[in-house]
């Protein structure tokens, strides 16, 4: 499914298009797709609330298929083998990022589905060094939302630095806080969950959740550390004002609407506000095996490929628990 020109999702911007199957470089893996996850970020592309780098182009980010072609150097996974290609696509390895270990913010990142072609198609490549093992825990259509839902996840999860026995609380209740909220359950945390739509509080509630309410509600506890993943700024005054002092607020979405003007009083006594930007290739190694040793329970619905500008409208209309993910091949 190729966008030619962004546009609004219901206008149905996404069409099925024969293009040239791609062929890997020399350090390349060619990768049949058999499912790929949909993602805010696709939807953000898609009617072009991000800027555009390139178009056409091939979104989707959350790749699971089987390696059939190599280049002609590729050493690390043989044909047959089952991987997975996340949003983080490539990175320079020489930048001051990449020197600290901060690959999430190369100065010349390229992202999956973004400056490079992705996985609503039969076919993409990637560099082998940023293509990773699938656990055979997981089906193919499960292990998808892992990708970025799960990777962005556990990043936000991890910039919260939750004491042990904290309590974390959760803004919206998509594909990545119904992931986060197994996690932090499993470490021996209490997640306070606010949304909206009632079954996304009655899955919450189901996966362990010790509270659930709406944005405006004041929960039980202080909380430790919260994850806003709305795309909503208005929330990051609501959900200061539940945290305790020191607390950490991560921002997990990659675009937010305007955050209001706050009173500093919000912040003070050592509050810390803080976005999350991608995530490094670590956080998927670490994160795809933590999640095969608990075992993570993904909750998804699936759609054929030539659907996948209903699947985005879905995702924008909250029509569906858990995570979305296109059948392939």
């Amino acid at each position: 499914m190729q966008l030619d020109h962004p546009g609004a999702i219901d206008t149905s911007p996404l069409t099925l298009r024969d293009v040239p199957e791609p062929a890997p470089s020399p350090h390349q893996i060619r990768v049949r797709v058999r499912a790929c996850a949909v993602c805010h970020t696709d939807l953000h592309i898609t009617e072009g609330d991000l800027p555009l780098p390139r178009l056409p182009v091939i979104p989707g980010h959350q790749i699971v298929g089987i390696v059939d072609a190599m280049g002609s150097d590729a050493k690390r996974f043989q044909l047959g083998d089952r991987v997975g290609i996340p949003w983080l696509y490539w990175t320079d390895g020489t930048c001051a990022h990449c020197l600290r270990g901060d690959e999430n913010l190369c100065d010349h990142g390229r992202f999956t589905g973004y400056h490079a072609d992705g996985g609503y198609a039969e076919l993409c490549v990637v560099d082998e060094d940023f293509a990773h093992p699938i656990p055979p825990a997981f089906s193919d259509e499960h292990a998808a939302p892992l990708l970025c839902a799960g990777i962005i996840g556990y990043r936000s999860y991890r910039m919260t630095n939750l004491i042990a026995g904290g309590k974390l609380g959760l803004y919206g209740f998509g594909a990545s806080a119904h992931l986060v909220l197994q996690l932090a359950r499993h470490q021996g945390h209490d997640v306070y969950v606010f949304t909206r739509g009632e079954g996304h509080r009655a899955l919450a509630k189901q996966l362990g959740a010790a509270w659930t309410g709406s944005a405006d509600d004041k929960p039980p506890h202080e909380l430790d550390g919260s994850i806003i993943f709305a795309p909503a700024g208005s929330l990051v005054p609501l959900a200061l004002k539940t945290l305790r002092k020191a607390g950490t607020l991560a921002l997990a979405g990659i675009t937010m609407s305007p955050i209001p003007e706050i009173d500093y009083g919000l912040l003070y006594q050592e509050r810390i506000l803080r976005s999350v930007a991608n995530s490094t290739r670590q956080d998927c190694r670490e994160f795809l095996q933590l999640a095969a040793e608990i075992p993570l329970e993904t909750r998804v619905r699936s759609y054929e490929l030539d659907q996948a500008n209903q699947a985005l409208s879905d995702l924008k209309h909250s029509r569906f628990d858990g995570a979305a993910v296109l059948r392939v091949s």
